[in-house]
């Protein structure tokens, strides 16, 4: 039954988006008898795949291209998308007419009636979170998947049961929405924290504060699950209950791998149970087992039981985009990792391979340090490294400063095409081609996975780069 606060009303929707926030919020209202207009700076064709999904829905004025005043002024609820900047010139429009603002996030926290196990972080937060929903799910349990991880689950918020689990990846840009409604998740789980988005957020110290929302609002009957190797984030202030995990272990509550790694430790209360997490775990890489520690230990703290666990990390698959093989082509792998688009995330994915890398690095310029980043190409000796789009030249700067030799070889390249095709004639047998920027790509695509999609349909064509050779899909 539609909700009375929704119907008939005027209302305008910001940013209709690509990733499920605007649509959902679109769905959501369409449902409730809201009269809407979804206004975005994107044409019609940027916006291709969520307008087909609305395109039986009924009572929506679209006014795409550009903004209108009135559609600021004359409304009397506006739902803003996350990455609307604050002092948006439309929104201070609306605050002056006195029309309010909310976003998806909000609309779907101030609905829900189920707990919330939420994940932040400036890399890992995606794998971590979508780990947690699956040893949940394992439990028998109905648990609901949403978030900044690509789905809106406002649609579907009456459906949600107060006995279900909810698990939510939230971004710095959500949280800081959400730190309005001074509201906090019952588990918050914190991955780790470095310096991203201060295009948008102006400093690091701006950057963290929208960060510990994820904790700011919670009381002594809610959990705080921090990672202890993060010299930042183990120091975050909750009145929560606080558990740690780590790669090692200082004698803290929480998870903790012992020193033979092969099994890991979570103590509470002077109580102690050993689990095999890192048996569990088939991702590579030592950020893919850090990022089930933090899953692991959220269940614990939800006392999941071991078999809940092992089953949920045992069938864990790479989710799209993040360190996923997506072919294997005459003896080399395609690696696509569009969503590292940190330093901090590229680092850690160069660290997941002992074979040799041809790595595809660079692009949009969200005002990160990419010295961190150079340094691990040339420290891994990388063998090979395709520059992309604005920050290629600059990254290229600080590789001619580490290797002066030109050990490691590089090109700018002028676009995908021409970066794939140099990177593969580059490869022999047994390499890695690694996509994993390091950067965003807004430059020279729509978003990650459109660069991530262009990377697996090049690859999966890429027998014709070598002779002989047909390409073979991971799954297969």
């Amino acid at each position: 039954m539609p909700r009375k606060e929704f119907t008939d009303r005027r209302i305008t929707v910001m940013g209709l988006g690509s990733f499920g926030g605007g649509l959902g919020a679109v769905q959501f209202l369409a449902q409730q008898g809201a009269r809407i207009t979804v206004t975005d700076l994107r044409s019609a064709a940027d916006l291709a795949e969520p307008l087909a999904q609305l395109a039986q829905t009924r009572g929506i004025t679209y006014h795409l291209g550009g903004h209108q005043r009135d559609d600021f002024t004359a409304a009397e609820l506006i739902v803003v998308s996350p990455a609307v900047p604050k002092d948006n010139p439309y929104l201070q429009l609306a605050i002056a007419a006195g029309v309010p603002l909310t976003s998806e996030m909000n609309l779907f926290w101030e609905l829900n009636r189920a707990p919330v196990v939420a994940v932040t972080g400036s890399n890992g937060k995606s794998t971590t979170t979508a780990m947690t929903h699956a040893i949940l799910q394992a439990t028998g349990r109905t648990c609901w998947l949403g978030g900044n991880i690509g789905r809106s689950l406002l649609p579907v918020v009456d459906q949600i049961q107060p006995d279900d689990a909810v698990v939510l990846e939230l971004s710095s840009f959500q949280l800081e929405d959400l730190d309005r409604l001074q509201r906090s998740p019952h588990v918050a789980i914190v991955t780790n924290f470095s310096a991203n988005h201060l295009d948008r957020h102006g400093t690091l110290s701006n950057y963290r504060d929208a960060k510990q929302a994820i904790l700011r609002w919670q009381t002594p009957r809610d959990i705080a699950i921090l990672n202890q190797d993060d010299p930042d984030v183990v120091t975050w202030p909750t009145v929560g209950r606080t558990l740690y995990f780590g790669l090692s272990d200082a004698g803290r509550d929480g998870l903790f791998l012992l020193h033979r790694r092969r099994l890991a430790v979570f103590r509470n209360g002077g109580t102690e149970t050993e689990l095999a997490v890192p048996e569990w775990v088939q991702l590579p890489g030592s950020h893919n087992l850090q990022n089930a520690l933090g899953a692991a230990c959220a269940a614990c703290a939800l006392e999941v039981s071991a078999a809940a666990m092992e089953s949920g990390l045992r069938g864990f698959k790479a989710l799209p985009h993040r360190l996923e093989l997506v072919a294997e082509v005459a003896g080399r792998c395609f690696f696509n990792d569009s969503l590292a688009t940190t330093p901090e995330s590229a680092i850690v994915a160069l660290a997941a391979f002992e074979q040799p890398i041809i790595l595809f690095a660079g692009g949009y310029d969200k005002g990160s340090d990419l010295f961190e980043m150079a340094r691990a190409i040339v420290f891994k000796q990388v063998k090979a490294v395709a520059l992309m789009g604005t920050t290629g030249p600059r990254l290229n700067e600080l590789l001619d400063q580490l290797d002066p030799a030109q050990r490691i070889h590089r090109r700018v390249c002028e676009n995908f095409t021409a970066a794939f095709h140099w990177a593969v004639a580059q490869s022999e047998p047994g390499d890695i081609l690694l996509l994993s920027p390091g950067c965003a790509s807004y430059d020279w695509f729509r978003n990650f996975v459109d660069r991530g999609t262009q990377f697996r349909d090049l690859a999966l064509t890429s027998s014709d780069l070598m002779p002989g050779d047909r390409p073979r899909p991971a799954s297969s």
